[in-house]
């Protein structure tokens, strides 16, 4: 027999199927109107259609589901439903109808809401967006929904415009905070000023509060790209790299270079390295680590041999550090690391130099020629007495072989630079393989791979080697 999936709108036809003799014998002697009547005494117009709100939400929020996983779920169901996923809206709108029915509320709305019935208020009330709707409603392309106050930014292509729309009110912004973290059993107050959800699609909101920042802030932003391999991002429509830059990624992968990835924030770091991962042999042991899960490799890629750890740096016991101490103990061949925090640096270097190459991570600093000194600082942090001319030569040699750095062209990601490091004269240099022009909208192939380079490739993967060297990417011996 097949197990039945959670419906929610089951769960809660279940559940007031349940409540109404509870409810029938609680309003014993009392007329269908009585409760209309005591919530109008209370205030009238708007007043009373905030207490019907308020009476609505906390019904949505007393519903946990019978076990862990429905509890998630309907949580997931609840915040798509605000963030414009229509099968969850329409999942809720029926279930605020059946609500209305249950506590015996007219179905007359309060003139000022603008709505036709009582349900469609309350919906627009405790789901709806205000004016970010009209923007979810032109979905195509959109990645993030930035909100700062009132005003409103739309990130499409990596570019962040301002949007046509504006919110009405602060006060506004801060009751969509309040749905969103009231659903996740979270708090958004004076004394915790900032929250997050993560969808399982791997959709996130961050959330601000006065005090924290100067205005509220509000970032959606969406799970996009549902497609990660190089061809891909080789072909015509994304156009981030061409196919003989293609060519050179696969070889480097195969031989088990250890990458960095860098580029400034939506220039498309984290689909670059799924598509990197994507090409790595299904069965090699990969570990993931992140503070947020945002790779989702297992989901994405179900056949690959991956363990995902999400640490929490400010829980000893789920750290970075527990985490890459236990991850070296589950036999890694590579490590694929989101980004490498001051906490973690060390313990990142010390997994690439001990038998774990064909690793891949990303650094924030502004140049490829930057990477070394930066992990060398972070590395630093920890107060060990370092020589740091030393390590630098040592994260340069054994941890950054390879570095590509992403940036948004014209509204395009592109791999702009793919390059070798090697330590020379005391100093970090990196060998630019590949470089994109601006003005020709192309890419150049200014340099080739070091002679170790060429030794190491072709060691592992002989096919790539010849077709390196008809690329124009490998030394002669006379070089």
């Amino acid at each position: 027999m097949s197990e039945e999936r959670f419906s929610i709108i089951t769960y809660m036809h279940e559940r007031h199927a349940d409540d109404e003799e509870a409810l029938s014998s609680n309003r014993a002697g009392v007329s269908e109107n009585a409760y209309q009547l005591e919530s109008r005494s209370r205030s009238s117009g708007d007043a009373i259609f905030n207490q019907w709100v308020q009476d609505i939400r906390s019904e949505l929020v007393m519903v946990k589901g019978r076990n862990e996983e429905e509890k998630q779920l309907y949580n997931e169901t609840l915040n798509r439903a605000i963030l414009g996923y229509e099968e969850e809206r329409g999942q809720l709108l029926a279930i605020i109808h059946d609500l209305v029915a249950k506590l015996r509320l007219t179905d007359t709305p309060p003139r000022s809401s603008g709505y036709a019935t009582l349900t469609e208020a309350i919906f627009a009330e405790i789901i709806g967006l205000n004016v970010l709707e009209l923007i979810l409603k032109q979905r195509e392309g959109l990645e993030e929904i930035q909100v700062v106050g009132r005003r409103i930014f739309e990130v499409r292509g990596g570019l962040p415009t301002p949007s046509s729309y504006m919110l009405p009110s602060v006060r506004e912004l801060e009751r969509i905070q309040q749905n969103l973290v009231l659903f996740n059993q979270d708090t958004l107050n004076p004394r915790k000023r900032w929250a997050e959800v993560v969808l399982r699609d791997g959709s996130r909101v961050t959330m601000t509060g006065f005090g924290f920042t100067a205005e509220p802030t509000l970032t959606i932003r969406f799970y996009t790209v549902k497609r990660f391999d190089l061809a891909s991002l080789a072909g015509s429509e994304l156009a981030t790299m061409n196919l003989r830059m293609k060519d050179l990624l696969l070889c480097l992968i195969r031989a088990y270079f250890n990458i960095v990835v860098i580029g400034p924030t939506n220039s498309g770091k984290t689909s670059l390295i799924k598509a990197i991962i994507a090409e790595m042999d299904d069965n090699e042991r990969i570990i993931t680590i992140e503070s947020r899960f945002e790779l989702y490799l297992k989901r994405d890629f179900p056949l690959k041999n991956v363990v995902e750890y999400e640490i929490d740096e400010q829980d000893g016991r789920h750290s970075g550090a527990q985490a890459f101490k236990l991850a070296l103990r589950q036999s890694p061949k590579r490590i694929c690391h989101a980004e490498i925090r001051d906490d973690d640096a060390n313990l990142y270097v010390r997994a690439c130099t001990r038998g774990h190459e064909g690793s891949i991570t990303s650094v924030h600093v502004n140049e490829l020629e930057d990477v070394p000194d930066a992990i060398t600082d972070m590395c630093m942090l920890d107060g060990r007495g370092m020589n740091p001319d030393r390590l630098t030569k040592r994260i340069t040699e054994y941890v950054t072989h390879i570095g590509l750095e992403m940036a948004v062209v014209q509204g395009k990601r592109k791999l702009v630079r793919i390059g070798e490091y090697s330590y020379e004269n005391n100093e970090v240099r990196v060998r630019d393989l590949a470089l994109y022009d601006n003005i020709t909208d192309r890419w150049t192939f200014p340099g080739k791979l070091s002679h170790r380079a060429s030794q190491r490739i072709a060691k592992y993967d002989q096919a790539g080697c010849s077709l390196l060297g008809k690329l124009g990417f490998l030394q002669k011996e006379d070089d």
